[in-house]
């Protein structure tokens, strides 16, 4: 598979509510520091070649970016770096943000934002990335606790015209279903990845619901914040590799994507030649044969 002539557009494509975007995405996290510790030692990355793969992620056809405006180091944001590389924005690009967490400016994490804090953390994403309204926001949650008073903050702004729709994070189904009874839902961005089937059902649930299913972490495996380990793939998933000329990570990708048509991907690197592979993984396709192997291997919890 060549990587070099494959765009985002081959993954097929979504509407988060009226906005349509390619399966394959690109998430933004990794662009401000070398690493994905968030912490005051963060080292800053480059920030010119951070600029050269956001703007090589349009020129493949990425149109739908995930960022969050906590997604910074000491010199440098996500936001003032979609910002610096892609304004004026093409009409087709959505950027989807979260809010919820935040962090001080020394990078220290703070409280969750109370309802009345939420309106100052979108207007900070509107004021770095430059815009007047911003295309979707997620509810950043941890924990199990009624989020109807901090979802219903958002549905205010969203009805003051500053986010045009809302998505929620790192939920369970009761916490969806209480968000969909205050405003429309148009995405759940929940870690997920092959080996990791607490979340199926979920999954097929937003599917039936018409809301896309966006996995963060879908190929780092078990490594997380560390990234996946080529010494973590297990013997299957590299058969499957080797068997189509690709990386284990290009597996864990198309994998994903086969999920189901509501499953987006926002796999995020630095590395160009990394930015290429994981877009050209909305090409490939596994037959049957190693999706059931490969479903074994999810089931077993021992992919990574």
């Amino acid at each position: 598979m060549t990587s070099e002539t494959i765009t985002a557009a081959v993954s097929g494509t979504w509407t988060l509510g009226d906005l349509v975007v390619n399966r394959i995405g690109f998430g933004t996290m990794r662009l401000p520091q070398q690493g994905e510790a968030f912490d005051v030692d963060a080292v800053p990355g480059d920030r010119d070649r951070a600029i050269r793969v956001l703007r090589r992620a349009r020129e493949l056809g990425v149109n739908h970016l995930d960022t969050a405006a906590f997604y910074f180091s000491r010199l440098r944001s996500a936001n003032e770096l979609i910002n610096s590389a892609l304004a004026p924005y093409p009409d087709d690009l959505v950027i989807t943000t979260k809010v919820g967490p935040g962090r001080d400016p020394s990078g220290q994490w703070q409280t969750h934002a109370t309802p009345g804090q939420l309106r100052g953390q979108v207007e900070e994403n509107l004021r770095q990335l430059g815009r007047e309204h911003l295309d979707v926001v997620n509810l950043r949650i941890v924990g199990t606790d009624s989020i109807a008073e901090r979802f219903g903050a958002l549905a205010e702004l969203r009805e003051a015209g500053l986010i045009r729709h809302l998505g929620v994070s790192n939920v369970g189904p009761a916490q969806l279903a209480e968000a969909r009874a205050i405003a429309p839902v148009v995405c759940v961005q929940n870690k997920y990845g092959l080996g990791s089937p607490d979340q199926d059902a979920f999954l097929r649930t937003c599917g039936e619901q018409g809301i896309a299913f966006v996995p963060f972490y879908s190929i780092a495996g078990a490594g997380c914040d560390a990234g996946a380990s080529p010494d973590a793939d297990g013997y299957a998933l590299l058969t499957v590799a080797r068997a189509h000329g690709v990386s284990t990570a290009q597996v864990r990708l198309a994998w994903t994507l086969h999920r189901g048509p509501h499953v987006l991907a926002i796999p995020g690197t630095g590395n160009p030649d990394h930015l290429a592979a994981n877009v050209s993984a909305g090409a490939l396709r596994l037959s049957d044969d190693e999706l059931a192997v490969l479903e074994a291997l999810h089931q077993g919890g021992e992919a990574g």
